[in-house]
């Protein structure tokens, strides 16, 4: 197909690019539904009552455009969190949000550091508004910020990624790390941390907040924990002039109205998200046994999925993930070496658990004898 003759230079050079191939589109390509959807690191326990009746309550009203300030919800963060208001910013979800801010930071040929194999969706954007991505290794299985600090330095990079607990792995560093991290940023550079599944995480992982630390933005969201990944609720904490530059170039009525209703209920349910985190802790466990009794081993995960050590490259950890989609089970797995070793399966039901543990054995066998 010939690209049409009217797009701008980059987006003509850009290839045509998914950074996930959603599980509806490998369902309509199989012709059948999976049995366990356990891929997408979607949080299957769903969002709290409360939440549900929230949205539902808001759906009479969805013939108005939600509030483009999200007055209530981010008055209600700022208590949550301890910040001001004026030190957050709600958006589309964190993708959407690291749209907005690789918008706003990076202009063509500029500079950005993140890690071989992190999240992909932040690499297309920079990608989508002309920034030079530099990579930096993970170091046992783990995101490595002393050398993401010192690629930073040698290109003059003006953001730098890094998200904690990590997206593909699962694995996570102290908050003290992270502290340390975040005072090395070079000037003129800006830290991305991506917190995305810190409600999942140990104790002790995030730093408290300081919202007027000018070298950090942290990202977090409404998908994983509080379950509403369909709603796309997501919002940042970051020093006051950087997100009062988001009123710049932001879609104001970009938020659904009843996502709004529905974060704010959620929100306020703490006992819900606390049986949530003791579901996916069994959950894991739960991965960590079947895993065990196949002859596999699984990373620490402080995330609502785990990272499944196949025991080979990633030759055979595709394999077995085919022989899994064969077996109507949905799963991923890290895109780059030594990561691709592994399978990462999401926390599900425990009936969706039993689905797995019945069809990995026979996964198994297929993938060695291919």
């Amino acid at each position: 197909m010939t690209d049409d003759p009217r797009l701008a230079p980059l987006t003509a050079s850009l290839p045509p690019t998914v950074p996930f191939v959603g599980p509806e589109t490998q369902e309509r390509a199989r012709g059948r539904p999976f049995r366990a959807r356990i891929g997408a690191n979607e949080n299957v326990f769903g969002p709290s009552p409360r939440a549900i009746a929230a949205m539902a309550g808001a759906a009479g009203d969805i013939w108005k455009y939600g509030d483009p300030e999200n007055h209530d919800l981010k008055q209600a963060l700022s208590a949550s969190h301890g910040v001001p208001v004026a030190n957050i910013v709600v958006g589309e979800g964190i993708d959407g949000l690291l749209g907005y801010l690789v918008r706003m930071m990076i202009g063509a040929g500029d500079a950005v550091v993140t890690s071989d194999g992190a999240y992909p969706t932040f690499n297309y954007h920079v990608a989508g508004f002309g920034g030079v991505l530099h990579k930096v290794p993970f170091r046992d299985d783990r995101e490595d910020p002393p050398a993401v600090l010192a690629r930073a330095r040698e290109t003059g990079a003006r953001l730098i990624y890094l998200s904690n607990p990590d997206n593909p792995m699962g694995t996570w560093h102290d908050a003290g790390t992270i502290a340390a991290m975040i005072a090395g940023v070079p000037d003129g550079a800006l830290l991305v941390l991506d917190e995305a599944y810190v409600e999942f995480a140990p104790d002790g992982v995030a730093p408290p907040m300081s919202p007027d630390e000018a070298r950090v933005i942290r990202f977090r969201t409404f998908s994983k924990a509080y379950g509403m990944a369909g709603a796309r609720v997501g919002y940042g904490i970051g020093p006051a002039p950087l997100i009062a530059a988001f009123d710049r170039i932001r879609n104001h009525f970009g938020m659904n109205r009843a996502a709004q209703a529905g974060a704010l209920a959620a929100l306020a349910d703490g006992d819900w998200l606390d049986q949530t985190r003791a579901n996916v802790a069994a959950a894991r466990a739960r991965i960590a046994a079947i895993a065990a009794n196949n002859g596999l081993a699984c990373l620490p995960s402080g995330t609502n999925f785990v990272a499944v050590d196949c025991g080979q490259g990633g030759e055979f950890a595709r394999a077995l993930l085919a022989e899994l989609t064969a077996a109507d089970i949905f799963v991923r797995m890290p895109f780059h070496a030594p990561g691709d070793r592994c399978i990462r399966i999401g926390c599900g039901t425990m009936a969706e658990m039993d689905v797995l543990a019945a069809a990995l054995p026979g996964a198994l066998a297929r993938a060695r004898a291919r």
